[in-house]
């Protein structure tokens, strides 16, 4: 599949540019496959290229020192990773990795810094995310030094929460959640742990699964009960 602009306007950050713009972008860009578990981006190297997510899911990841695997973030399509590499020369600090067979543009680093001083628009964007992401994954290293495991998991659910829903503490849906397995390395525990406090989160009648695709909150002032440490599951 050829990148086209149209295919590049399709990504929240970069609809708004100009089309001469995205058409530059669309000739200098690739698409690429990955398998499940397929490395997008080196821990280590300096890349060349910014990701965008068109189909599929990636993650970002680290190894500790004895080599277990440590989840730090999602990307979903039209999200995009790797913008570190807009803001110095230094190496990708982590992995990233397909969780699922997925297509990625890869939109080099050098044409878009051109973009991102013509548009303070992009600039501000990329900024932001990078801002949340470190945000992002300062406080998930913080959920690993909580001592009670069924807190942590319990945090993991409501970082995954939309935010609107956080304000009301209604019923929310969290579209497309991470597997059980994918939940144990971003918090260091084993799968059965986490499919064990599932297992009770759905007896209270806390979360209920809708297919493979949703994960229903049937009471949010629970849940971040759980997660403050103001409840015990």
């Amino acid at each position: 599949m050829v990148v086209t602009p149209e295919l590049l306007s399709a990504f929240p950050i970069l609809k708004n540019l100009p089309q001469a713009t995205l058409s530059q972008l669309a000739g200098q860009s690739l698409l690429e496959k990955f398998s499940r578990r397929g490395i997008v981006l080196n821990a280590g190297k300096k890349e060349e290229h910014v990701c965008f997510l068109f189909e599929g899911r990636l993650q970002g990841v680290d190894f500790t020192i004895d080599g277990r695997e440590v989840g730090l973030y999602f990307i979903e399509p039209g999200d995009f990773c790797g913008e570190l590499c807009l803001f110095d020369e230094g190496a990708q600090p982590e992995y990233v990795m397909a969780l699922t067979p997925a297509r990625v543009v890869m939109v080099p680093k050098l044409s878009l810094r051109e973009v991102m001083q013509e548009s303070s628009e992009v600039a501000t964007a990329m900024g932001s995310k990078l801002a949340a992401r470190v945000r992002q994954m300062t406080f998930q290293r913080s959920l690993l030094g909580l001592p009670n495991i069924a807190q942590r998991v319990c945090c993991q659910l409501w970082l995954l929460v939309p935010d609107k829903d956080k304000l009301t503490l209604h019923d929310s849906v969290i579209q497309n959640p991470p597997t059980h397995m994918e939940i144990a390395i971003m918090l260091n525990v084993s799968r059965e742990t986490v499919t064990r406090v599932f297992q009770t989160l759905q007896n209270r009648q806390i979360v209920r699964r809708d297919g493979s695709s949703s994960l229903l909150v049937n009471n949010l002032k629970s849940l971040k009960g759980f997660a403050e440490g103001e409840e015990e599951l």
